[in-house]
């Protein structure tokens, strides 16, 4: 069996099929956001870095940055790909509050801001969220495997998961 790893960049989506892994790195307050057809074995990521889009000041808006139009394109991407809508699960991880700030108002907790827009949006699309791995103050590295749908969490300090 031929297993390609596919790396999800900073602000990237990609989709794929079992038995391929997505991967991505360096998820500290930014989150990872997995959706998945188990029937079909189609799945997807998002390296989710910003809560919304509507606060951008740019008219040219990378898409995979913010968790409202990541989670939108990812969804239609692997539908367009021949996942059924009624099947996608989610898995999430990251959010970290990888500083602590003097006085720590809520714009600065942009871990916990990203984890929040990530369940509404993933609420406000119908797709249940079925495991996550989020907060805390240590970055992580996921694996997504296609082939059983199982996700992949490495850290630094807390050792390694599977959710």
């Amino acid at each position: 069996m031929n297993r390609r790893i596919i790396k999800v960049g900073m602000a990237e989506i990609q989709h794929s099929s079992s038995p391929d892994i997505l991967k991505t790195t360096g998820l500290g307050s930014c989150v990872g956001v997995c959706i998945y057809d188990n029937f079909r074995k189609i799945g997807g990521m998002a390296h989710v870095m910003l809560p919304d889009s509507k606060n951008s000041r740019h008219s040219t808006t990378i898409i995979g940055k913010f968790a409202d139009t990541a989670i939108e394109e990812l969804i239609k991407r692997l539908v367009n790909g021949g996942a059924n809508n009624k099947n996608l699960i989610a898995k999430i991880a990251g959010g970290a509050q990888m500083f602590s700030f003097a006085g720590s108002s809520d714009i600065m907790k942009i871990g916990q801001r990203n984890i929040e827009a990530v369940k509404e949006n993933l609420d406000k699309f119908g797709i249940k969220l079925v495991a996550e791995d989020v907060g805390g103050n240590y970055g992580r590295t996921i694996e997504f495997d296609l082939l059983t749908g199982q996700l992949y969490v490495k850290t630094i300090n807390q050792g390694e998961k599977i959710i």
